[in-house]
């Protein structure tokens, strides 16, 4: 009889590391977070690296409930893109797989008629 060296296990994944925003994409972010303190809309900003997501929140007033969420999933970049602006009511503004277009939501705010 021979002895037969044992099956092994399957390698299981990586745990995954947490997500964050790399330097590009928080310079876009901070380019529209910056003019939005400059006309006085909003005063301060947070962020959240978790497991799955990235959350850079924004708020009106320090401790209140943020504003805006800027979100980062990178599992959703295949379906309906990985960036996503959701509202103070928890819903989603705008999603997408570009930044940039993604945050045109929140710069439409800026734009104002003059009286």
């Amino acid at each position: 009889m021979t002895v037969q060296d044992p099956t092994p296990f399957p390698k299981s994944s990586p745990v995954p590391e947490q997500v964050a925003f790399d330097r590009q994409e928080l310079n876009v972010i901070l380019g529209v977070y910056g003019r939005m303190v400059s006309a006085g809309e909003w005063r301060d900003y947070g962020m959240s690296f978790l497991r799955e997501v990235a959350v850079f929140s924004i708020f009106r007033r320090t401790a209140e409930v943020p504003m805006y969420r800027i979100e980062k999933r990178p599992k959703l970049r295949q379906k309906q893109g990985m960036y996503a602006v959701i509202g103070m009511d928890g819903r989603i503004l705008k999603r997408g797989s570009d930044l940039r277009a993604v945050l045109r939501v929140l710069e439409r705010k800026l734009i104002r008629p003059v009286d």
